[in-house]
């Protein structure tokens, strides 16, 4: 219904999500919008990536090319979003921008928190490749191969070279990829 305030997806060009959300808060500010336009979102969500033994935090776009408006939407509105650099339009058809349910903003809202308090992690290992583990301890300088990964705990399971095939259970920032 026209006059309710909504959340909308605007597509941008390729990468631009960044810069259409910035633009799009100066316009706001510029053309005296905050009473219609309340909020602009990129949805991301931080992911941990271990890649020889080493971890990095990564934010990452949830929706690449897109971007959530949160606004009431009439001629004013909609003008000033369309017309913002780097937007290609709204979803929906042709000049009608079509809502997200309550359900969907509730689950995009949900992943993007859940993902940031507990990032997904990304290891660089797959079964069947060699590590070797470079933590202090017992285990120190010990060769094998992978034979799987716990992404929930961390952990990687692989196959000794050094106690004649046993299978020994490591955290992954103890290993570096041979």
């Amino acid at each position: 219904m026209p006059g309710d305030r909504r959340w909308y997806v605007v597509q941008t060009y390729a990468s631009y999500e960044k810069r259409v959300e910035a633009d799009l808060r100066q316009r706001i500010e510029a053309m005296n919008m905050q009473d219609k336009i309340f909020n602009v979102l990129v949805p991301t969500e931080t992911r941990v990536i271990v890649k020889d033994g080493k971890s990095r935090e990564v934010t990452r776009k949830i929706y690449p090319s897109y971007v959530m408006v949160e606004m009431i939407l009439d001629e004013q509105s909609w003008y000033a979003v369309r017309h913002t650099p780097g937007v290609t339009g709204f979803i929906g058809a042709g000049t009608h921008p079509i809502p997200l349910s309550q359900e969907e903003v509730d689950r995009i809202m949900s992943g993007m928190k859940k993902g940031n308090e507990d990032p997904k992690v990304e290891f660089d290992l797959k079964a069947g490749d060699t590590v070797r583990v470079i933590a202090e301890g017992e285990m120190k300088g010990f060769t094998g191969s992978v034979v799987d990964i716990n992404t929930k705990k961390n952990r990687v399971r692989f196959k000794s070279e050094v106690l004649g095939g046993a299978i020994l259970e490591t955290d992954y920032k103890a290993l570096e990829k041979i």
